[in-house]
C-alpha cells in the first residue's frame, strides 16, 4: 500500500507528526507492504524524511498546485504512473490523488469550509478536491465524531464511507523540566504549543495572561511554535499587553526542546477557536501537566472532563480557567489525574490496527498484502 509522506518534509507540524507516526507502525507490521509517496516538485526536499529503513519512495516531480488544480476537475494524472500497482493509497493530509486502487483520505478538520476566515486560501481548495474524490470512491478518514458528522454535510458523502479512527499520542520519553525552564527563560510558565495562526487564538490568550499576571507576579506565558499566517496580530496583542515583557514567543522549537518544555510548564493552554482532534493537551496529559483548553470543535470530545474547558471567544473565561488550572490545587490534582488516564486511551498499537482494518475493506478482491518472509 502507498501513503502520502509530503507534509513530513521540512520542520513538521501537527501533521507532519502524525504522518510520521503512521508510517512508522505501518513499517513495523509484517503484514503491510509499505510504499511512501509524496506530491512535490522538490525532489532533493525529500531526502531527510527519516523514513523506516527499507520504505522505497517514489517523488511526483511535478508542483503540487498543478496536480490538485487537475484533480480537483478530472480523475488524472494517476497517481499509480508514479507508485506502480498497489492495493491502497492513503492521502494523509486532505488530498488523495486519482488511482485505480482503493483510497482513502485523511481529513483532519473541516475549517476549509465551516470557519474559511481561519485557514490559508490555498487550504480552502480542499473542499473541491475532497468532493472530486468522493466522487471517485475514495473513503474518509476523520479523528473525531465532530469531524465525521460535519464531513458528511459538507461532503454530501454516504455516512458509511467516513470511518472515525483516533490518532494515537506518541509515548517519547519524559521530558527534562530543568532544560524546559532553561529553554522557556522561566521557572513558572503557562506553556502554549502550536503554530501561530488565527486558528490558535494567541491574541486572546495574551489578553487572558494579561489579566492573571496582574495577580501573579512570577509567571510567565510562553508560546512555542513557527509563524504560519497572521502571526502579525499576535505581535500587536503582545505589545500592548500590560505584561508583554512575562511573554515570550520562541518560534519553532526541536521534538527534544518540545518534550523538555512541556515537563517544566505548570500548565498548557490550547485555546484553538477550531481543532479536529488536538494533539498538545493530551501529550501535556501524558506529561502530567494539567490543561486549559477551548471549549470548541473537537476538543470537549477528545479531552472530556480531563481538562479545563473555556469559552475560546471570552477572555474573562479564558482567563478565570487559566487562574483556575495555574493556582488551584485541587484542580491541578484532578487534571494530572484524570488527564493521565484520558491520554492513555490515545495509542498508536489500536490506531494502526484499525486503519489496517479499513484499507482491507476499501481492496477485498486482492490480496492485500506480501507477508514477511
Amino acid at each position: 500500500m502507498a501513503v502520502d509522506v509530503t507534509s513530513m518534509a521540512g520542520p513538521r507540524t501537527g501533521v507532519g507528526h502524525v504522518t510520521a507516526a503512521i508510517v512508522t507502525h505501518l513499517a513495523a507490521r509484517p503484514d503491510v507492504d509499505l510504499l511512501a509517496y509524496a506530491v512535490t516538485r522538490d525532489r532533493a526536499g525529500m531526502g531527510d524524511l527519516a523514513l523506516p529503513p527499507g520504505t522505497p519512495l517514489r517523488v511526483t516531480g511535478v508542483p503540487a498546485r498543478a496536480l490538485f488544480d487537475a484533480w480537483a476537475r478530472v480523475p488524472t494524472p494517476r497517481i499509480d504512473r508514479w507508485i506502480g500497482p498497489v492495493d491502497v493509497v492513503h492521502g494523509t493530509n486532505f488530498v488523495v490523488p486519482p488511482t485505480r486502487a482503493g483510497a482513502l483520505v485523511t481529513v483532519h478538520d473541516v475549517a476549509f469550509a465551516q470557519r474559511p476566515e481561519l485557514v490559508t486560501p490555498a487550504s480552502r481548495r480542499y473542499g473541491g478536491l475532497l468532493r472530486a474524490a468522493v466522487r471517485r470512491g475514495a473513503a474518509v478518514h476523520v479523528f473525531s465524531d465532530v469531524v465525521r458528522e460535519a464531513i458528511v454535510d459538507v461532503l454530501g458523502c454516504a455516512p458509511e464511507r467516513v470511518v472515525r479512527i483516533h490518532p494515537g499520542i506518541a509515548d517519547t520519553t519524559a521530558g527534562d523540566p530543568t532544560a524546559g525552564k532553561r529553554r522557556a527563560g522561566a521557572d513558572r510558565y503557562v506553556l502554549a504549543l502550536g503554530t501561530v495562526e488565527p486558528r490558535k487564538n494567541y491574541p486572546r490568550l495574551v489578553a487572558a495572561f494579561d489579566r492573571v499576571a496582574a495577580d501573579d507576579p512570577t509567571l510567565t506565558l510562553v508560546i512555542a511554535g513557527a509563524d504560519g499566517w497572521g502571526a502579525a496580530a499576535l505581535d500587536a496583542a503582545i505589545a500592548g499587553a500590560t505584561h508583554a515583557a512575562r511573554v515570550t514567543r520562541l518560534g519553532y522549537v526541536s521534538d527534544a526542546d518540545r518534550a523538555n518544555l512541556l515537563a517544566g510548564a505548570i500548565a498548557l493552554a490550547y485555546p484553538s477557536l477550531d481543532e479536529g482532534f488536538g494533539h498538545p493537551p493530551l501529550e501535556a496529559m501524558r506529561a502530567g501537566v494539567p490543561v486549559l483548553a477551548a471549549r470548541a470543535g473537537s476538543l470537549p470530545e477528545v479531552l472530556g472532563d480531563a481538562a479545563r474547558l473555556a469559552d475560546p471567544t471570552a477572555v474573562d473565561d479564558l482567563a478565570e480557567g487559566l487562574r483556575t488550572v495555574v493556582a488551584d490545587p485541587d484542580t491541578r490534582a484532578r487534571l494530572v489525574t484524570a488527564g493521565a488516564a484520558r491520554a492513555a486511551r490515545y495509542t498508536w498499537a489500536a490506531t494502526t490496527d484499525a486503519l489496517v482494518a479499513c484499507y482491507r475493506t476499501l481492496a477485498p478482491s486482492r490480496p492485500f498484502a506480501t507477508d514477511a518472509g
